[in-house]
């Protein structure tokens, strides 16, 4: 049995290096503080195996045909391609703010959408976790069958646990990247609406080349 969770979560960390997820995570991160971009990738990662989860159970209560479960596909897509138009339209309008302050001897910065600077933690973090559990929707036909291949048809809670377990390992690894640019390349407004920029083709480009695939 120990073999088999090895495996999955081996397999957790691979999956976790597509293009899709990496991209949503960097949509989200980019711009926050060390803390806040480590916390976003937790709560994707555990999202994303939650969802996992509860498809496996829902297929064997109810199974369902794989022109349904293709619609994952189409929903993951969707909102990576909907999060690239809005960092796109943020740019393109000026709405992206940089504000820089002294705390407790040490320069912050502060980056934010709109006309007036909002904290909005909670939303973040709570939209980075539905995030996870929408992208788990994509692709979640090869993950059961893999997962079910090992189980032998069936997927229980713990090999959910090794496959979240591998694919956070991927993400919070990212997530370190992600830190080190904001805190390093995003000194200036011109350099954060580069980011965004980048940040919104990539989307553009992945959950295009998702539909088309």
């Amino acid at each position: 049995m120990e073999l088999s969770l090895l495996l999955i979560f081996w397999y957790g960390v691979l999956h976790a290096f597509g293009p899709d997820h990496l991209t949503a995570i960097a949509d989200f991160s980019i711009g926050k503080n060390k803390s806040k971009t480590l916390l976003i990738t937790v709560l994707f990662a555990i999202g994303h195996g939650l969802s996992l989860f509860l498809f496996a159970k829902l297929l064997e209560a109810f199974p369902l045909s794989h022109t349904i479960l293709a619609w994952g596909d189409l929903i993951s897509a969707s909102v990576i391609i909907a999060m690239g138009l809005y960092l796109l339209f943020m740019v393109s309008t000026d709405r992206i703010h940089l504000r820089k302050h002294m705390h407790e001897g040490k320069e912050h910065i502060h980056i934010w959408f709109g006309k007036s600077h909002e904290h909005e933690d909670a939303l973040i973090e709570s939209s980075s976790f539905t995030m996870g559990l929408l992208m788990g929707a994509g692709g979640v036909r090869g993950m059961l069958i893999t997962l079910g291949a090992v189980g032998s048809g069936h997927v229980d809670l713990g090999m959910v646990a090794a496959f979240t377990a591998g694919v956070m390992l991927v993400f919070v690894s990212f997530g370190f990247v992600i830190a080190y640019i904001n805190e390093h390349l995003l000194g200036s407004v011109q350099n954060v609406r580069r980011v965004f920029a980048a940040a919104g083709i990539v989307s553009l480009i992945v959950g295009t080349d998702i539909l088309l695939g």
